[in-house]
C-alpha cells in the first residue's frame, strides 16, 4: 500500500514540476534591455501583465517562443501620436504595433478634453468620415472610453494648452484675465491628476498660437507641481527658429519643468544650417541642469494644412473664421498677395481632402493642381481652400536629409510619428496619409541603425524605450526588467524595413515578428491577433 502512495505522490511531484509555471517564455533572444547596454542572449519570462524573469529563466511557460537569431526589446514609445480619432475607429493601431510600438502620447497643443459644452457639439459637427459619440467631458474620461471601449496600444496623453484656451476663451486672440488664468490652471491640475503627462502648445496653430510665454510659464508651473512635462510645437521651426527655441529654454527655466521640442527641425533651405546653432542651445541648457529634449520623425518631409502658408491674420480664430475672411473679396486678395511660400510648389503634396470631389488631387503636387486648374499657384491655394471648406492637410517637402541624420544621432533625442494610427483597409483608405504613420520607427532600426550606422542598435533602442519613459515619468515601462509590465517586441534586425512611400502610404513595415501589451500578445508571427491589451498609463501626478 505505502509502496502506491508513493508513487502517486511521485507523480503529483512531477506533474506540478511540467506545469507551466509562465504565460509565455522567449527562449534564446538577443536581449535589447532598453537601458542602452550591450545586448546579451538570454530568455524573458511573462505572468500575467508583468515580466517575472530575465536572463536564463527555468521553468516551462504555456506559451515558448524560440527567437533564436532575433531580438528582443521592449515597446517602443510614440512621443507625438494623432490617434485620437482613428483609435474611436479602429482600435487595433496597426500601423504602430506593427512597428513594435506599445504606448501612444497624444495631445500636441489640442487634446480631447476637457470639454465645455460647446467644444462638445463642435467636435460633433465637425467629423468627416469617423463617426463617433462624445460621452465624455474631462481627458481622463477620454482615456478611459478608449480603454473601455478596446485598444491593443497603450494610450496617454498631454492636455494642449490650446484646448484650455478654447474651454475658457474660445478662440479670443487675448491675454487671458487674472481669473481666466486660473480656470485653465485648475482644469490642468484636474487633468493632472487624472493622470495627463503634462501640458502641451502648438504655437503655429489658433488658439494655442494665442498665449504668450508668460501664460505658458503660469501653465507649466501647474504641470511642474504633479512632475509633469511641458511639450511644444515651437512658434517657428524656420525663419524664428533661434527665438522659437530660446522660448522653450525660457519656459523651462522659469516654471522649472522637463520640457521637450516636438518634431525638431529646420524648415526651408535658407535656414538648414541653424540645426547645428539648436543643438548648441540645447547641449548648453542640458549642462546647465535644464532637463531639455526633444522628437522627431524619420522624413524630411513634414505634414500639416495647406492653411499654413496663409498669413496669420487670416488663421486667427480657427479655421471656421479663416473660411469666413476668404470669402470676402478684399480680404481673399490681400491674403493670396501674403501667402508665405514655405516651399515651392512642387514640394507641396496633397493626401487629404475634405470635399470628395478634389480627392482626384491625392498624391499630387500643388504646381500639377494650380496647372489643372488653370490658376496661378498662389491663387489655387485659396481657391482649394474654399472648395474643401478646410484646412486641407499636405505634405511639405522642407527638410534636409543630411540634418535627419544629424538629428537621430543626438542622444537626447526620441521618436515620433506625428501620424494617426491606421489601417490598411476601410475608411483610412479613403485619404492618402505620410508615410511616418507606418514607418517612423521602424526605419530607426533598419535604415538609420542598421544601414546607415549612425549609431548601434541598442542606443536606438533605448531611445525608443526607457529615455521617453523615463521623460514622461511613467512607471514600470520602458525596459525588460522583473516587475515591469510586459510590453515586449520580438523582431528580426536583419529584415526590419519600412514599406509605406509618399506616393503609397498605407503599407505596414515588416520585420517585427511579436508584440505583447501588458503580457498580453498583439502581434502573432507577424499577424494582429485582435487583442485589445491597451490600458491608460497614467502620468505621475496621477491620484490614486
Amino acid at each position: 500500500m505505502k509502496f502506491f502512495v508513493s508513487l502517486i505522490v511521485a507523480a503529483f511531484i512531477l506533474s506540478c514540476n511540467n506545469s507551466p509555471q509562465y504565460d509565455t517564455v522567449i527562449r534564446n533572444g538577443t536581449i535589447y534591455d532598453g537601458t542602452g547596454d550591450k545586448p546579451y542572449v538570454g530568455d524573458v519570462a511573462i505572468k500575467n501583465d508583468r515580466i517575472f524573469a530575465v536572463g536564463d529563466v527555468k521553468g516551462n511557460g504555456q506559451n515558448e517562443i524560440d527567437a533564436t537569431g532575433k531580438a528582443v526589446s521592449p515597446g517602443f514609445i510614440n512621443m507625438l501620436s494623432w490617434a485620437n480619432i482613428s483609435l474611436l475607429e479602429d482600435g487595433r493601431s496597426q500601423g504602430d504595433i506593427r512597428q513594435g510600438v506599445t504606448l501612444l502620447v497624444m495631445g500636441e497643443g489640442s487634446s480631447m478634453g476637457p470639454l465645455n459644452e460647446e467644444m462638445k457639439k463642435d467636435m460633433l459637427n465637425g467629423q468627416q468620415e469617423i463617426k463617433f459619440d462624445v460621452p465624455w467631458t474631462t481627458l481622463g474620461e477620454y482615456l478611459s472610453h478608449l480603454e473601455e471601449k478596446g485598444v491593443s496600444t497603450n494610450v496617454t496623453s498631454f492636455v494642449g494648452n490650446g484646448t484650455l484656451r478654447r474651454h475658457v476663451l474660445g478662440y479670443d486672440n487675448r491675454k487671458p484675465t487674472p481669473q481666466e488664468l486660473e480656470q485653465m490652471k485648475a482644469l490642468l491640475a484636474k487633468a493632472m491628476e487624472e493622470g495627463a503627462v503634462g501640458v502641451s502648445s502648438s504655437l503655429l496653430y489658433a488658439p494655442s498660437m494665442h498665449s504668450d510665454t508668460e501664460e505658458l510659464i503660469e501653465l507649466s508651473k501647474v504641470a511642474s507641481a504633479y512632475d509633469g512635462m511641458y511639450i511644444s510645437h515651437i512658434r517657428s521651426e524656420g525663419n524664428e527658429l533661434i527665438e522659437s527655441v530660446d522660448e522653450v529654454l525660457s519656459i523651462a527655466k522659469e516654471a522649472d519643468i522637463r520640457a521637450e521640442i516636438y518634431h525638431l527641425k529646420a524648415s526651408s533651405e535658407d535656414n538648414w544650417p541653424k540645426l547645428d546653432t539648436v543643438f548648441t542651445m540645447i547641449d548648453n541648457a542640458r549642462s546647465k541642469g535644464l532637463e531639455i529634449t526633444a522628437d522627431m520623425y524619420t522624413y524630411n518631409a513634414s505634414s500639416t494644412g495647406l492653411h499654413v502658408m496663409l498669413p496669420e491674420w487670416v488663421r486667427e480664430g480657427g479655421v471656421e473664421n479663416m473660411l469666413e475672411r476668404l470669402r470676402d473679396p478684399l480680404k481673399k486678395e490681400k491674403a493670396i498677395k501674403e501667402i508665405y511660400w514655405r516651399v515651392p510648389a512642387h514640394g507641396v503634396l496633397f493626401v487629404g481632402f475634405k470635399n470628395p470631389e478634389l480627392r482626384k488631387f491625392l498624391g499630387k503636387r500643388l504646381d500639377e493642381v494650380a496647372k489643372e486648374m488653370n490658376l496661378p499657384e498662389d491663387e489655387a491655394i485659396v481657391e482649394l481652400i474654399l472648395k474643401d471648406q478646410s484646412r486641407i492637410q499636405v505634405v511639405y517637402f522642407s527638410m534636409s536629409e543630411d540634418n535627419i541624420d544629424k538629428k537621430i544621432q543626438q542622444p537626447w533625442m526620441s521618436f515620433c510619428s506625428d501620424a494617426g494610427s491606421y489601417s490598411t483597409e476601410g475608411v483610412f483608405l479613403n485619404q492618402s496619409t505620410h508615410p511616418r504613420a507606418y514607418g517612423s520607427f521602424i526605419r530607426v532600426l533598419g535604415l538609420f541603425s542598421r544601414d546607415k550606422k549612425l549609431f548601434p542598435l541598442e542606443e536606438g533602442i533605448r531611445r525608443l524605450t526607457s529615455f521617453p519613459a523615463n521623460n514622461l515619468k511613467i512607471k514600470d515601462r520602458g525596459l525588460l526588467k522583473e516587475n515591469y509590465f510586459a510590453d515586449v517586441v520580438i523582431f528580426d534586425p536583419l529584415i526590419v524595413n519600412d514599406k509605406a512611400t509618399f506616393e503609397k502610404p498605407h503599407q505596414y513595415a515588416v520585420g517585427v515578428e511579436y508584440v505583447w501589451v501588458n503580457g498580453m500578445a498583439v502581434l502573432k508571427n507577424g499577424e494582429h491577433t485582435g487583442t485589445n491589451a491597451g490600458r491608460f498609463v497614467k502620468g505621475p501626478g496621477a491620484t490614486k
